[in-house]
């Protein structure tokens, strides 16, 4: 989709996370792709990818943000986020409740009495609790994490931009670390005996919240660093990249060769590839491929060929991601989980229709967003689009407002300017 020439938004983001979610869809819908298409790059998975890279443009966005207009404004601005994608899951598992039960019992699939087993047993508990982000059905469990650090983001940056990244990154590691001796669970355990809780553990998503929070914390600093023009660029010392290549590609060999179990299973070792718990030896795996993403990173953007499909559905990012949940449960409704269920050209055709689909909810919402009808005040874009919010059209010029805003202590103050369409 063109953008306008005024916009500053990073298309190697958009692609990336366009990316991840083609990987996401091919790994969540059965075919006979899912499985050579997870982990393609070693023990890492898309979800890292998105997870990583959507705390980058927030750090790197709200991190501007408070800059120009104080904490107050990016805590504002971070509670209308959590809000809307609070939205999201709350309609994602309303549909999951109402029509993709109603299509997979007419049907009578398996995997979809395996999804909704709980709300089955005990309908009223598990609506109520999964609008309280407690209960989290299979494949609706990221976006409650998402809410929660959306939530806890602002006390977070607005800490570490006053008084230094080092406590919040130590900090963020310890938890990291006490969720690899299950410190979760151990948590939801004092809250049944203490409260009642009817939801167990494993009903609250394989997604551990404590150690994901280090790789969001991470991008969050890694974007608020971006955004400071006084730091430094990324280098890394030629040892490193060396062994971050050595790294990277003996993982992707032995994924490849051994499968995404990387040991037989019941073999001690897998647990340090565990995904849920974001393990040790995966997080190095990640890091590899980070460092060698960050130093060939001006190299690949000169050389390597850009894919306005992959930009587009990036930049819709959370539209494209729940649309796709409501594809695969509608797949998994109508023909099970069995990644044979199909002819090869039947999976062939259901790919095509399915990104064919996705490709175009993303084209909607660029062209919705790029229509002068819908261009907003600056501060009241949300930043999973990538960028800073786009220069107004010159026949807009004319309609702007400045008022002045009252900023953090310490903080520069400049004018605000609000874009407002003449009537």
């Amino acid at each position: 989709m063109p953008r306008s020439s005024g916009s500053t938004r990073r298309w190697e983001i958009d692609a990336l996370r366009g990316l991840m979610l083609v990987l996401m869809t091919f790994t969540h819908l059965p075919t006979r792709l899912s499985s050579p298409m997870g982990q393609p790059f070693g023990y890492v998975s898309a979800a890292e990818g998105f997870v990583l890279l959507s705390a980058y443009v927030t750090g790197m966005v709200y991190s501007r943000l408070a800059q120009k207009q104080g904490i107050a404004a990016m805590r504002k601005a971070f509670l209308r986020r959590a809000a809307k994608v609070y939205f999201c899951q709350a309609a994602s598992l309303l549909v999951l409740f109402t029509v993709i039960a109603a299509v997979g019992m007419k049907v009578d699939h398996a995997p979809v009495r395996e999804i909704i087993s709980f709300y089955l047993r005990e309908p009223i508990t598990a609506l109520l609790s999964g609008l309280a982000l407690v209960y989290e059905p299979p494949l609706l469990d990221i976006l409650p994490m998402y809410v929660v650090f959306m939530l806890v983001s602002p006390l977070v940056l607005g800490f570490a931009l006053r008084s230094g990244w080092g406590r919040v990154i130590g900090a963020s590691l310890l938890l990291w670390v006490l969720a690899q001796f299950d410190f979760g669970r151990w948590l939801h355990g004092q809250m049944v005996v203490f409260t009642g809780l009817p939801v167990s553990y494993v009903q609250t998503g394989p997604f551990v919240t404590f150690a994901w929070q280090f790789l969001w914390v991470l991008g969050l600093w890694m974007g608020s660093h971006t955004s400071d023009k006084a730091a430094g660029t990324w280098l890394f010392p030629g040892w490193a990249v060396v062994v971050a290549a050595v790294y990277a590609a003996a993982c992707l060999v032995w994924r490849h060769w051994f499968g995404q179990i990387p040991f037989a299973p019941g073999f001690w070792a897998n647990d340090a590839f565990d995904k849920w718990h974001l393990a040790p030896f995966r997080l190095i795996n990640l890091f590899a491929l980070m460092v060698l993403a960050m130093h060939f990173a001006d190299w690949l953007r000169r050389h390597a060929p850009r894919s306005r499909i992959l930009e587009t559905m990036g930049s819709a990012s959370l539209t494209v991601f729940c649309t796709h949940l409501l594809m695969v449960f509608l797949v998994l409704a109508w023909w099970g989980d069995s990644a044979q269920a199909r002819p090869v050209w039947g999976d062939i055709a259901l790919l095509a229709a399915v990104f064919a689909g996705l490709y175009g909810v993303a084209a909607i919402v660029a062209w919705l967003e790029n229509s002068p009808a819908r261009w907003v005040p600056a501060h009241e874009r949300h930043p999973d689009s990538g960028d800073t919010a786009p220069e107004l059209p010159p026949p807009l010029e004319g309609a702007l407002l400045t008022e002045r805003l009252q900023l953090a202590p310490g903080v520069a103050q400049p004018t605000r300017q609000r874009r407002w369409l003449r009537s």
